[in-house]
């Protein structure tokens, strides 16, 4: 008996070394990841990039049209697929919680989740560029809001199934019709669940490189025409990156420590509301 209690404490011990290994592994990567990114792209900080377009090389300038267009176009693709994802989850979790069209719909969308945000990309390029003739920013918040849409309809569908019950039958009782009740109880139930979703959508889709190298290309200037190409600062960053130009190198370590501290934010501001929502 005390040998087999001795081999599963020794086998334990292996097992949370490990563990502990492979985490510690982990964040030391990150750690490094991250200083690097802080130490290098700290160096360019400063109102120029807020203030001025990507320059030629060799000369000064700043983020601001990249900025400005990431901006717009991630405003206006989840303005598009944040309805259309709740609107969805809306329908598996209240109205075709049991119907196989649901299964369905359950199934594409874990596709979506997973899918390589190039295809999306491809995809809205044969859709609309090509139809068009030309790259545009309403192709790329197309492509962003295709991305949106997933994201926020599992978290609409998890959060409203999260609503006990007894509140749907309260409301069935007082005679309420099921909208006014998903209106005015499901949805406030869910509130913060619901606002987290969209927040890591919006997360999700300001870092997007791809989708918009095949949909609004990019922009040396300013430009607020959505039927022009657009600069966004994750091609930018993508493109000065690759530049022999050590100016242009430095606005895209500074771009991306702009992307990564905006990504971050929202991601402690949406962790914040699912930990309060919980603890209600």
């Amino acid at each position: 008996m005390s040998s087999l209690y001795y081999r599963r404490r020794n086998a334990n011990a292996v097992a949370t070394t490990l563990c502990w290994g492979a985490a510690a592994f982990g964040l030391a990567w990150l750690v490094m990841i991250l200083g690097a990114l802080v130490v290098e792209g700290v160096k360019g900080l400063s109102l120029d990039v807020f203030t001025q377009n990507t320059p030629p090389p060799g000369s000064a300038g700043g983020l601001l049209n990249a900025i400005m267009g990431s901006l717009i176009m991630t405003v206006i693709g989840v303005a598009i697929g944040t309805p259309l994802g709740m609107l969805a989850g809306t329908y598996m979790a209240e109205y075709g919680r049991y119907s196989k069209l649901t299964v369905v719909i359950r199934f594409i969308n874990d596709i979506l989740l997973s899918a390589p945000s190039i295809v999306i990309g491809l995809f809205v390029y044969e859709v609309l560029v090509a139809q068009m003739k030309h790259f545009s920013a309403v192709a790329g918040a197309a492509a962003l809001s295709i991305l949106v849409i997933p994201v926020v309809l599992r978290t609409t569908e998890d959060m409203l199934l999260l609503v006990p019950g007894a509140l749907r039958e309260a409301s069935s009782a007082l005679g309420m019709p099921r909208s006014y009740m998903i209106q005015r109880v499901a949805y406030r139930a869910a509130k913060s669940g619901l606002v987290t979703g969209v927040l890591l959508a919006v997360a999700r889709v300001s870092g997007e490189t791809a989708p918009l190298l095949f949909t609004s290309l990019n922009n040396q200037f300013w430009s607020l025409d959505l039927n022009a190409p657009m600069a966004s600062l994750p091609v930018v960053i993508f493109q000065f990156a690759l530049s022999p130009y050590k100016d242009w190198q430095q606005l895209a370590w500074t771009g991306a420590l702009l992307v990564t501290a905006m990504v971050l934010a929202l991601s402690i501001f949406a962790r914040a509301l699912s930990r309060q929502r919980t603890t209600k």
